[in-house]
């Protein structure tokens, strides 16, 4: 019983001093909203305030009555708040609003790959996946060396990924040419 304790003691030592889990590995993230992203947008009992929208190339979201509404780089939550705050002082006293992602903005795939080119996003997609839509490796892959630039990243750097590693909307796969 006391080697029990002592074990669960160290697996929540261990646990503390690995930190938190990465944003973009076996961690949940949450999803920020960006140009190309198609969104329905309710707002409750004014069915003339609601529909489909799209977020423009400069992460506006263009709705009737208001105009233009910030999106870009926001989550959903802050998306609906938008929404709300510009409703709220002229137009309607008290705005209940639901916004949802109808199509994700595409990932891209460059490189040694099948077919390259965008794909749609799949929630929970990983870079095996990615890959696999593409059609798979060309003979040429080099296969342990694939490398991904977020499209949350503002300096657009080059990462190293694994073939576990979470892909989200308007990421860019590289998979590099093998030099042997």
């Amino acid at each position: 019983m006391r080697f029990g304790l002592r074990l669960v003691h160290c697996l929540f030592v261990a646990l503390i001093l690995a930190g938190p889990l990465s944003a973009y590995g076996q961690g949940e993230v949450e999803y920020r909203l960006g140009s190309g992203d198609e969104l329905r947008v309710t707002v409750f009992g004014h069915k003339d305030l609601s529909g489909e929208f799209t977020v423009d190339g400069s992460g506006f979201v263009s709705l009737p009555l208001v105009g233009n509404v910030s999106a870009g780089g926001l989550s959903l939550g802050e998306f609906e708040q938008n929404v709300i705050r510009a409703l709220k002082p002229d137009y309607l006293k008290n705005p209940r609003v639901s916004a949802e992602v109808m199509n994700y903005r595409p990932f891209y795939i460059i490189g040694e790959v099948k077919k390259p080119g965008s794909y749609s996003y799949v929630s929970g997609m990983t870079i095996i996946n990615a890959i696999a839509l593409a059609g798979g490796y060309t003979y040429r892959a080099r296969e342990n060396r694939v490398l991904i630039t977020r499209a949350t990243d503002p300096g657009r750097e080059k990462q190293p990924a694994d073939h576990d590693t979470v892909v989200l909307p308007g990421d860019v796969i590289e998979v590099p040419e093998r030099f042997f």
